[in-house]
Formats: C-alpha cells, structure tokens, sequence
C-alpha cells in the first residue's frame, strides 16, 4: 500500500512540474481595464493545500481532453470500481505478499490490508495468491492503513455455526486444548467453549488431565448471544445413547425374562444393575430367600449376576430385579425329617415384643412365641432374652407347609418343672432367687429356669415403705426369699423376703408406747406431712400440723428433733408423730403446776381460819381486836403471795 501511495505522489509532482514549464494561453478582452475599486473588506484568507490547484484532466501539454460532464462520468465510475466495505464486514481477499511478521492481504479496496502472520498459525503452505476470508477491523486507522483480522472472521463464522447447531442438536467434534476450573476448555470451529465436569461423562470424573489434547464428540447445550459464550456436552450424546439402548431394551421387556446383568452401586435398600445400557434395582427382599442385613453380604461392585425380570414401568423406565427367584423356595424342598415334635436348630434374625423369630435354613423360619421361651409364668421381654445372631435349639410345635408357618418351643426341650415344685420348693421353704424384673408393685425373682414368683412391694421389709422396690433392690442382684404359697394351677409362687425375720412390731409396740419421746430425723416432706426416720431402722409419719416449733417454724427436711409418739398401730404397722406436742405438753404442764400450787395455798388459808374459829366460844372485845389481828395478818400473806 505505502508503494502505491508512493507512485502516486510521484505521478503528481510530475504532472505538477510540467504544467509550470509549458506556457499557459491566457484569453484576452478589449474591454476597458477599470481601475481598481476601493475594497470595503478585505476578503478572508483561502489557505491552500497541496494540488489544491492541479487539473487532473489536463495532461502534460496542457490540453484537457474530457468535458466537465465526461469527467464527473468518469469519477464516477472509476470510484465504483473500488469495494464498498464496512468495520466489522467480513470479506473474501486474496494473498498478494507475504513477509517475516505480516500477510499482504487484496480485498479489492482502495489499499491493501495487514494480517499478522500469527493468524495463519493452523494453516501449512501459505501461499501467493491463496484465498482467505478476513473481518474489517478498521478501513483506515491511525496510520491510514486498512486494518484485517482473519482470527476475528474465524471467530465470528464459528459462532454463526454453534449458534446453528445448537438449534438443530447436531453433533460436532472439538478438541479439549486445556484444563479450567470446573471443566474443560474446547476448540470448536477455532472458537473456545466450556465443557463443566458434570457434563463429561455419565459417570464422576476427578481426573481432568487425562481428556487435554482429545478429540471428542459434543452438543452444544447452551449459549449465551450476550458475552458469546457457548457450554458444550459428551455425555449428552452418552445419554442419547443409552436412551437408545433403553428403548430397545425395553420394547423387548418381558416378565419372568432371565437377564445378565453387573452390580453398579450398592445401597441399603439393594442393588443397582447395568443390564447394558438400563439400570434395574434388586431389592434387598429379592437377593435371598433368607435374611440379610446388607445387599454386601451376597452381591459384590462389579459382579455379574444372572437376574430375573419381576416388573417394570415404561414410563418411569424402572426395572425391579430378582435374584432369590432363580431358584426354588427354601419351604417347598423342607427336609423329609422336618415335621412336628422334630427339634431343630435355628439362629434368630428377628425380635419382636411377642417373641423371636429362628432361621432354620435360609428362607425357612419358626416363631418362638414368648410363651414357649420358659416355663415360668413371670412376664418375659423377648428383646432382653434373646441376642440377633443367637443358636438354639427348639422343638417343633406346629407346621404349616401350606402357609409357610412354623412355631417352635425352647422350654419343651425340658421337662415341666411344675410337675414336681411341691416337692423341690415347698412352702415356708428358704432359697436364693435372681432379680429379673421389676415393676411398680413388686420383684419377679426366678429360683431356677421356669420357676419363679413375685415378692409383693409390702413383704420386701417390716420396717420401712418403700414407693418403688428398685429403693430396696436392683435387676440382676441375688435376693433371700421364702416360699410363702404355691398355685400350681396357675403356676404362681408367692414369694416373700420380710418373712425370713421375726416381726419386730411385737417388741417395738413397748419401746415406741403412745407419749413417749424419741429423737427422729425428717427424711421427706410434703403438703400433708413428713417421714421421720427413727431408730431400728423405723420409720414413723408426722402430719404438717404436727411439725410446728414453739418459735412458729416447722421441722425441716434432714434436721433432726425430738418427736412424741402419739399413735402405735402394730397391726397396720403405723407409728403416728408429732413434735409439737413436746412444747405444748410442758406448756401445759407449767400451768396445771400453778393452779396446783394456788390451789394448796388457798386450802391452807382455809383451814387455818376455821381452826381459829373453832376455838372461839364467845366473842370478846379483846378476843375480837385478837380476831381482826389475824385476819390482818392472813390478809397480807396472801397480798405477799
């Protein structure tokens, strides 16, 4: 371009050079030359630029070849021969020179334009005279040239077709070029696009450097006109696939179909399967005929496994898978010797309140109902007596092939204790018995395996009242008891422990006798009253009243008073309390003690008067100023007293 600029400015002062040397014919008139007027203003300055003067239709004699209207033709059509382009067109040129840095591009422009070489990177043998396709960055920038970008058109053709393509769900190839955060980067027609993890594969990819430098198979999946921005998928054609597969599999589905398929994932539910291209689930209740905790204890990941078709949804795809069918029902090949009265050995894999239930082989259970754990009649928690996982052995009670039940028995396994319990654990007999359960109202003790009996709350002690009997004892401690009676009918012992000790209410009755004083301690306190602990281990009650001091507070839990004991009920074994009536007893005994007192005295000044006048048989002056003496005197031992 500088060349042509060049060789046109030469042709210019050449041109400009001749027309000075030749003489330019002037036209003359015979008008009179007048003089000059007087100029009002002057005119304002013309500043010339250069060939601002030059004709470009007079040649270099001087001689214009072409009319006003010829030229203005001419112009016309030689400006038309020049491309009309915009910034931002993308053209077609042609390579018309090529340098160390730059590429000579002709668009058929006014001037050429500049490339930079770094553009044609991915093309081998550029060459002279090859087309390329460029975008108009600027017609004319700052030094005048015009500027080109191949890199741009590129850019701009290859979202023209991700945009295309991205309505009509084509597949397009691409290559991975680098790695980013959260995916990967993908050449797609020369443009760059993302590719997110999620999208790589149907399966979790961690290792993002092993996909650098392929070249895959994609969809565009979204874009973003905006910033031109395009997100690009493989494992949509992956789904596209496997919905493919899916279909066909499916459309050929049948019940009871035997397939072969690989365990995918295991849950605590069951298993999924990949039976080539669709995933089924085995549920855990169809793996084994018997009980599994976990899927993990009969299938392993990537285990292949012959399955049968049991159901499936075409339209939620969903596939349920059995593995236990593939073979016959554990009850339908029971062992000949399996019948009624038969033992068997089994291992317990459930526990129910209502009892446990024994695999004999897997598939094939018996109930053990807790009324055939033990022959005791004491209520029995099946969940503390039996362990999952524990071996016993049992008899057979009932069998039912046709519903599939069975109900089994531990204590047959023994004889009936019962039978011969007035002879091993007579009444009034002493023994040693194991706490094994305690309620609210007394202590179920078992003596030896199937018998037992209760010790009623009010036979655990003579002495004290217990609210709840785990205040005397504990589940699992040893416990002396006596046999009290014997219902062998309904196979009850009535057990008693207070009875192994002589009442000591007898002797008590004259140590604790109604107003005497004994020092007692409050144990617990109520709206009603307090238990006072006395000696011996007696306990004693005190109603509220009955806690009053002498300085009008009560007695106060664990503080220790003096208390009178104002009832003794040997038989209800009740010893009524109070501590008020120590203070008000001595009150009143203060007062009787007075009146006594007064009482004396006025007898004694009684008697003294009728003594004196017993012995006066006639009143005298002398004997009656002897008379009012007295009385004086009397008079003022009493006001003394």
């Amino acid at each position: 371009m500088n060349l042509i600029n060049k060789q046109l400015n030469a042709d210019a002062q050449e041109n400009a050079t001749a027309s000075e040397a030749v003489e330019v014919p002037t036209a003359t008139t015979n008008a009179p030359v007048a003089e000059a007027a007087p100029v009002a203003a002057a005119p304002a300055p013309v500043i010339e630029t250069a060939h601002d003067d030059f004709d470009w239709s007079i040649d270099k004699r001087n001689v214009s070849h072409y009319a006003e209207t010829e030229r203005v033709k001419y112009d016309k059509v030689y400006d038309e021969t020049f491309v009309q382009i915009e910034d931002g067109e993308i053209v077609k040129g042609s390579v018309v020179a090529l340098t160390k840095t730059d590429v000579v591009v002709n668009i058929g422009f006014k001037s050429d334009g500049l490339v930079s070489l770094n553009e044609f990177r991915d093309v081998q043998g550029l060459k002279i005279g090859d087309d390329v396709e460029v975008m108009v960055v600027e017609k004319e920038d700052r030094g005048g040239n015009l500027n080109l970008s191949r890199k741009s058109a590129r850019i701009y053709r290859a979202w023209e077709r991700i945009v295309e393509v991205h309505k009509t769900g084509e597949v397009i190839t691409g290559t991975v070029t680098s790695k980013t955060k959260g995916g990967l980067i993908v050449d797609v027609f020369g443009m760059e696009t993302f590719l997110p993890g999620s999208q790589i594969d149907v399966k979790p990819v961690t290792d993002y450097d092993q996909f650098v430098g392929k070249t895959m198979e994609f969809k565009v999946v979204k874009i973003n006109e905006a910033i031109k921005n395009a997100v690009v998928s493989h494992k949509a054609l992956i789904e596209s696939d496997i919905e493919a597969q899916r279909a066909e599999i499916m459309s050929k589905l049948e019940k009871g179909q035997v397939l072969e398929g690989v365990v995918k994932n295991i849950t605590d539910f069951g298993a999924f399967m990949d039976l080539g291209g669709l995933d089924g689930l085995l549920y855990i209740t169809d793996i084994s005929w018997g009980r599994i905790s976990h899927p993990s204890e009969v299938v392993k990941m990537d285990q292949k496994l012959q399955v049968v078709v049991l159901d499936f949804d075409d339209d939620k795809k969903r596939i349920s898978l059995g593995l236990k069918q593939l073979t016959p029902h554990p009850w339908d090949v029971l062992p000949e010797g399996l019948a009624e009265g038969s033992v068997v050995k089994g291992k317990v894999v459930n526990i129910e309140d209502y009892g446990a239930f024994l695999e004999i082989q897997p598939g094939v259970e018996g109930l053990v109902h807790v009324s055939e754990i033990t022959w005791a009649n004491t209520p029995i928690n099946a969940k503390e007596f039996f362990k999952l996982g524990d071996e016993y052995e049992a008899k057979v009670v009932t069998l039912d092939k046709d519903s599939r039940k069975m109900s089994l028995s531990i204590k047959q396994m023994s004889q009936d204790p019962w039978n011969t319990i007035e002879t091993k654990f007579p009444e009034h007999s002493k023994h040693k018995g194991l706490v094994k359960n305690i309620t609210p109202y007394g202590v179920f003790v078992e003596l030896e395996p199937g018998i037992g009996g209760m010790i009623h709350i009010s036979d655990l002690s003579w002495l004290k009242r217990f609210n709840h009997p785990t205040d005397y004892t504990k589940v699992g401690e040893q416990i002396d008891i006596i046999i009290l009676s014997i219902d062998k009918e309904n196979r009850k012992l009535q057990l008693g422990h207070k009875q192994l000790e002589e009442d000591p209410w007898n002797a008590l009755e004259d140590t604790f006798a109604v107003g005497t004083t004994h020092e007692g301690t409050v144990t617990r306190k109520d709206d009603k009253g307090a238990l006072v602990q006395l000696q011996y281990g007696l306990e004693g009650f005190a109603p509220n009243r009955h806690l009053n001091k002498e300085d009008g507070k009560q007695v106060q839990p664990d503080e220790t008073a003096p208390f009178m004991v104002i009832e003794f009920d040997r038989n209800e074994k009740r010893i009524v309390l109070s501590h008020a009536r120590i203070w008000e007893q001595q009150e009143a005994d203060v007062k009787e003690a007075a009146k006594k007192e007064a009482k004396v005295d006025s007898d004694n000044t009684k008697k003294a008067v009728k003594n004196i006048q017993a012995k006066v048989e006639k009143a005298t002056l002398g004997d009656l100023g002897a008379l009012a003496e007295i009385k004086a005197k009397l008079k003022e031992g009493e006001e003394d007293k």
